[in-house]
């Protein structure tokens, strides 16, 4: 890298909000997150050079598109700043991350803006779940899916279980450990649930099958919400002496064709189940210069199903692959573990705004290793990782954040 990048500073706005019970919208959500992160970053808008939105689905939730452009529409100091929108799914505002990084390494610009946004609660539970097919390969995988991603994930976990053996009862722990991280999180969608021995059991009255093996809280919920950062260079921290929150060490990238079935044919014989998520992983690792996840002190993955929390246990290597259950059992994933996963809640805790998850699951990483994260602190946290997904893992995006 000819500039380093690093993490001035961000904001997550609640994930509770059901912003068309509070009288919100997409633009407030923009424009609160907008001014929030600036806030937290102590720069002036004016500052900001270039702006990257990472959005999945505005125009069927909503009918607004173009949100690239939304920033400049509802603060006024940002008119005439360059910015565009991503789209990959759930990892729409990692592929702004990589765009804004690549920026700024380049020389081109100093002072980036990420933002990721996502309003989905506009229309009853089964038709918003319903929108997001747009992110499966349509009239492929779609066709006779009555919930496409709770059936998608089922299917890996069926995967899992064809190779290696799979007890359910592992699935449900995972649920319930990020059910339960998430009380402490004060942005957190389930922070005020109740949780009690039947939230992540077999009983059909509390936690009714969906699809297959999973159940209710085995899936993440539809969520309305935005996270952002302020990326900056070497070259603008020097230039005013400021120092950052973290820097992000390394990345990993990787696009695969959208059908499942297409990933579980070509690796059918493959020792990972996704040995692309693998690749993504060590390339992190190796831009970051470590050698493997005993170097990290956290990571925050994509658990939009327990099973693809599953999958990222054993290909960041916590486990030889197959024997994510082994982590499971001996509760190295608690906030006090070896290696604690989402002590922020995650996305099944945590909430999920599609195209916001990749940016805030930076901005916990950034919390983690700056000392910042309340409640949900993981102690002496130094390096955290995230692990991004969109779609049946079509796009995958790491990254490695360290404190300075």
């Amino acid at each position: 890298m000819s500039q380093s990048v690093s993490i001035l500073g961000g904001h997550q706005t609640d994930f509770a909000n059901n912003l068309a019970k509070s009288g919100g919208s997409v633009e407030s959500l923009v424009s609160d997150a907008v001014l929030a992160t600036v806030a937290d970053a102590q720069i002036d808008l004016a500052d900001i050079d270039t702006i990257h939105v990472g959005n999945a689905f505005g125009q069927l939730y909503t009918g607004q598109g173009h949100l690239g452009a939304m920033p400049a529409t509802v603060v006024p100091e940002l008119w005439g700043i360059p910015s565009m929108r991503h789209e990959a799914a759930c990892a729409s505002s990692s592929m702004a991350t990589l765009s804004a990084m690549a920026e700024i390494e380049a020389g081109r610009y100093d002072c980036v803006l990420v933002l990721g946004v996502e309003q989905e609660k506009t229309m009853p539970g089964p038709e918003a779940a319903a929108v997001q097919e747009a992110a499966a390969w349509v009239g492929a995988d779609t066709e006779g899916a009555t919930y496409i991603w709770p059936e998608t994930f089922d299917r890996l976990a069926d995967e899992y279980d064809r190779r290696y053996g799979l007890d359910n009862i592992h699935l449900r722990a995972i649920g319930e450990l990020n059910l339960r991280n998430a009380k402490a999180n004060p942005n957190a969608q389930t922070r005020g649930w109740e949780l009690s021995a039947d939230t992540c059991s077999d009983n059909d009255d509390v936690n009714p099958v969906v699809a297959g093996r999973l159940r209710r809280n085995d899936i993440t919920q539809i969520t309305d919400g935005a996270a952002a950062l302020i990326l900056v260079s070497d070259r603008w921290l020097a230039e005013r002496g400021r120092t950052p929150k973290a820097r992000i060490a390394g990345w990993g990238h990787q696009t695969v064709g959208l059908g499942l079935q297409q990933k579980l044919d070509r690796n059918s014989d493959s020792t990972y189940v996704m040995p692309h998520v693998r690749e993504a992983i060590t390339g992190a690792f190796g831009r970051a210069g470590i050698d493997g996840v005993d170097q990290l002190d956290a990571i925050e993955t994509h658990d939009c199903m327990t099973p693809s929390e599953y999958m990222a246990i054993d290909h960041f290597g916590i486990t030889a692959p197959g024997e994510s259950w082994k982590a499971v059992e001996a509760g190295e994933l608690e906030r006090d573990g070896r290696i604690p996963v989402n002590p922020s809640g995650g996305l099944i805790g945590g909430g999920h705004p599609v195209g916001a998850t990749g940016a805030r699951m930076l901005l916990d990483a950034t919390k983690q290793v700056a000392g910042e994260a309340g409640d949900y602190q993981v102690e002496d946290a130094e390096r955290v990782a995230t692990l991004n997904i969109g779609g049946s893992t079509a796009t995958t995006a790491c990254f490695v954040v360290e404190g300075v």
